[in-house]
């Protein structure tokens, strides 16, 4: 009787043991997962710096933004000239929107944005983000 009592001790201990670890994993999942949800409302931040940065300095940046605003201001353009030229195409064969399969795409605006949805605080850098998307890829 003592082995099968020693046997059933065992089993509960096991038993026991495994859902200590089962929580254990189920809650570094959890905080993992809620991690991932800050990390991108903080991309979403910095995205809206950049867009707010653009909007308010983007023709007369400070030194270390002055080829980033060079870049957004020259892409600006392309795509101006780009739609400028779709309209003539569409001009010069009558062509109908309808007709026409293309993609209209819109430029985000110049004009300061509003704040980003959610408040949060870190000290995270650009930097901290660019190693996570190389690990992420296979």
């Amino acid at each position: 009787m003592a082995l099968i009592d020693d046997l059933k001790v065992k089993a509960v201990e096991l038993t026991q043991a495994g859902m200590a670890k089962s929580k254990q994993l189920a809650e570094i999942a959890r905080l993992s997962l809620a991690n991932s949800g800050e990390n991108d409302t903080i991309r979403k931040a910095y995205l809206e710096i950049g867009k707010l940065y653009y909007a308010e300095r983007g023709m007369a940046p400070e030194s270390g933004y002055t080829a980033l605003c060079e870049k957004i201001t020259a892409a600006r353009i392309n795509i101006e000239e780009n739609k400028a030229r779709i309209a003539q195409i569409k001009e010069e064969g009558r062509l109908k929107d309808s007709e026409v399969a293309a993609v209209e795409t819109e430029i985000p605006p110049e004009e300061p944005v509003a704040p980003a949805e959610a408040e949060f605080e870190a000290e995270a850098t650009p930097a901290d983000f660019a190693d996570e998307e190389h690990d992420s890829q296979p």
